[in-house]
């Protein structure tokens, strides 16, 4: 027998939320956060080594999107600023961000944010 018919297979009609993920978004786009561990590539990201240091710990930076991964999984598209890394775009999950303001900045336009953003790297190198 080459598939034991008794193992329990998941799709996404039957599979529950990972265990560190809330039932609503705990984070709203726009909003700003700050990095709990290190993000290292785990081979979603072609263009570097498996294992490779993505973004440090510490890391601030916005919510860009969130999205769904294999349907059960929530991730956020987090756009880090200021970082000396090759990439400021990274995929991040609930339990890796913290937040640095509250949810108000979910009403604030795509564009405002992008200006916001735009000013604050203005801001450091000036």
């Amino acid at each position: 027998m080459i598939v034991d018919p008794n193992t329990k297979l998941h799709d996404s009609i039957t599979a529950t939320r990972s265990g560190h993920d809330e039932e609503k978004a705990k984070f709203s786009v726009g909003q700003k956060v700050k990095l709990l561990e290190d993000i290292v590539n785990d081979g979603t990201y072609p263009h570097s080594p498996i294992g490779t240091l993505m973004m440090p710990k510490g890391s601030v930076g916005y919510i860009k999107d969130m999205g769904d991964f294999l349907q059960v999984i929530r991730v956020y598209e987090v756009h880090f600023l200021g970082t000396q890394m090759d990439i400021e775009v990274v995929g991040c999950r609930e339990h890796e961000l913290e937040a640095l303001e509250d949810a108000s900045m979910a009403d604030i336009s795509e564009g405002e944010l992008f200006k916001k953003i735009i000013e604050q790297k203005r801001a450091k190198k000036a």
